[in-house]
């Protein structure tokens, strides 16, 4: 990636993630910096973690610019871990623990680790995932424990992860460039192919920090997330957004609406983030007496949620929203304190210049919609460039411009309207979603030809997933058979709501899916519904129980 591309003459240098803990251990070390369910670190404690895993990982041969694949779920952990490598200038890359083992063995492949850090809950999927496609015998493998000692027969050549901890150690001093990349976020993309996004220290910490200005982040505050920490809200615009502020990172292992509030008060959060789906969840539970008993005073997310203008009412603060992707950080806020304009997703920061373009790149007139263009005359607020895809890099900035494959219009005032995101690409409950990876869970069954898959609009916001499947001639397959294998060959977030086995397939003359016709079509009777199949299914099940 040229210089150009990073936009690099200008700017000052920047604490990395690591170097800013170490600051606020001085400055308040009896502090709560990280809470996961009832486990909890000062700052104190945990730069002096993750100063001990840091030496331990440089011991065992780990060194700045390695990769490390973390497959874990939220928890101290996780941070401690990661925060380890960063110290050390080694890059952290987690992964989604819910990836079937074909998936997690192309994320092996693609990022090729020098060490992977798994908890013992996923075991048995990398094992899988060591031997499975050719990826043969994994490196080095650190197990993170959960008393179940089932994970030593499934990896026999691992170690605990307590093993790396040297107690009392400091590691070997590092100055890493401020823009060498720290964390790898795997990331779908404009395409629909899945992407290790490359991100800088600098990006970390000045995403955090850009979070906390435009948020109004106080050290008083606690920062609760129901999102994992393989997701920028997770980890930098959560975890990174309370580092840098001195305040306090609360974080759920997952999303629960009935537990939500409980979480929200156990913590003494004030700040949370939502997703339009979960917001809704929230909003659909029934109103209770204690809809008002929490300290919150704020949550920011993306899509704002149809209930927004009653939000205040019913729960006692309001919802921001911002726009944002990983590849290019958060360009727009909400300006707090100012009457929101009614369909915007923020204003344009004075860090980021946004321009709408047509498919040349040529700008379209004000108002007028088309994709959305960000860079940044400051260093490391886009992302580096995806690992290992040169053309798929040069591709995204061409022109000098990073190129979303969203899109929107801005007005005369410089305020945003996010209108589509690209046309591969499924957001479902926060997720970003290649459609190819779908089909090729699929695709897999021995009787399917080929198969589509689409977002169509949630009832909860955002999408759900429809599949288009084609069989082979001749062949017969019913849609809860497909299911059914759907369940056993993709993750549970991937899995369809919608199947229709169809004739054919829309297809331009060079052979490609047409999508937008396919997500254009109506649900019909002969469409399979999973939510109607489980309710018909809990109707029976209730039936037989009855005396």
């Amino acid at each position: 990636m040229t210089a150009a591309m990073r936009n690099e003459p200008v700017g000052t240098m920047v604490d990395t993630l690591s170097e800013t803990l170490a600051d606020q251990a001085r400055r308040r070390p009896s502090k709560a910096f990280l809470r996961v369910g009832d486990v909890s670190l000062t700052y104190q404690e945990a730069h002096d973690r993750v100063d001990s895993f840091a030496a331990g990982f440089q011991r065992r041969g780990v060194h700045a610019g390695d990769r490390v694949l973390l497959v874990m779920d939220s928890s101290v952990d996780h941070v401690v871990t990661w925060l380890a490598l960063n110290r050390i200038g080694a890059i952290n890359v987690p992964a989604n623990p819910g990836l079937t083992p074909f998936l997690l063995s192309r994320a092996i492949q693609m990022v090729d680790p020098s060490i992977i850090v798994i908890d013992a809950a996923h075991a048995a999927t990398l094992a899988t995932a060591c031997h499975y496609n050719g990826v043969g015998a994994c490196v080095p493998v650190y197990v993170n424990p959960d008393g179940d000692d089932s994970w030593r027969r499934l990896l026999p050549e691992s170690l605990p992860l307590g093993m790396l901890a040297v107690d009392g150690a400091s590691p070997e001093p590092t100055e890493p460039d401020p823009l060498a990349t720290a964390t790898m976020l795997f990331t779908s993309g404009s395409t629909g192919v899945p992407k290790a996004c490359e991100l800088s220290h600098a990006y970390l910490v000045r995403q955090a920090q850009l979070h906390s200005k435009y948020l109004h982040f106080e050290p008083e505050d606690v920062l609760f997330t129901p999102f994992p920490l393989f997701h920028i809200d997770g980890a930098t615009l959560t975890v990174g957004a309370a580092l840098v502020t001195g305040a306090t990172a609360a974080l759920s292992a997952r999303f629960s609406a009935s537990r939500f509030w409980d979480q929200v008060r156990q913590h003494g959060a004030t700040v949370f983030n939502f997703m339009g789906a979960t917001a809704n969840m929230l909003w659909k539970q029934p109103p209770t007496g204690r809809d008002r008993d929490h300290p919150v005073r704020l949550a920011w997310g993306v899509p704002m949620p149809a209930c927004e203008p009653h939000w205040r009412e019913r729960f006692g603060f309001d919802l921001v929203e911002v726009y944002g992707l990983t590849d290019a950080g958060v360009p727009a806020y909400q300006p707090l304190g100012l009457p929101r304009v009614a369909g915007s997703c923020g204003r344009i920061i004075d860090e980021y210049e946004i321009r709408i373009g047509d498919p040349d790149g040529n700008d379209v007139p004000v108002g007028q919609m088309g994709e959305i263009l960000i860079r940044s005359d400051e260093p490391g607020l886009v992302m580096n460039g995806y690992y290992g895809m040169p053309e798929a890099t040069q591709d995204a900035f061409r022109g000098g411009w990073f190129h979303t494959n969203d899109f929107g219009r801005v007005d005369e005032h410089g305020n945003l309207y996010f209108a589509a995101r690209g046309k591969e690409v499924i957001r479902r409950r926060g997720e970003n979603i290649a459609a190819t990876d779908v089909e090729a869970a699929i695709d897999m069954h021995p009787l399917v030809l080929e198969s589509a898959a689409v977002g169509v609009p949630s009832d909860l916001s955002e999408d759900d997933i429809r599949v288009f499947v084609v069989l082979q001639s001749g062949q017969s397959l019913t849609p809860e058979v497909l299911a059914e294998h759907a369940r056993d060959h993709m993750p549970r977030y991937m899995m369809p709501r919608y199947i229709d086995i169809v004739d054919h397939l829309p297809k331009t003359p060079t052979e490609k899916i047409e999508r937008f016709k396919l997500g254009g079509l109506p649900i019909t009777a002969d469409t399979w519904d999973a939510q109607s199949s489980a309710a018909t299914h809990h109707h029976h099940d209730t039936k037989e129980l009855r005396p």
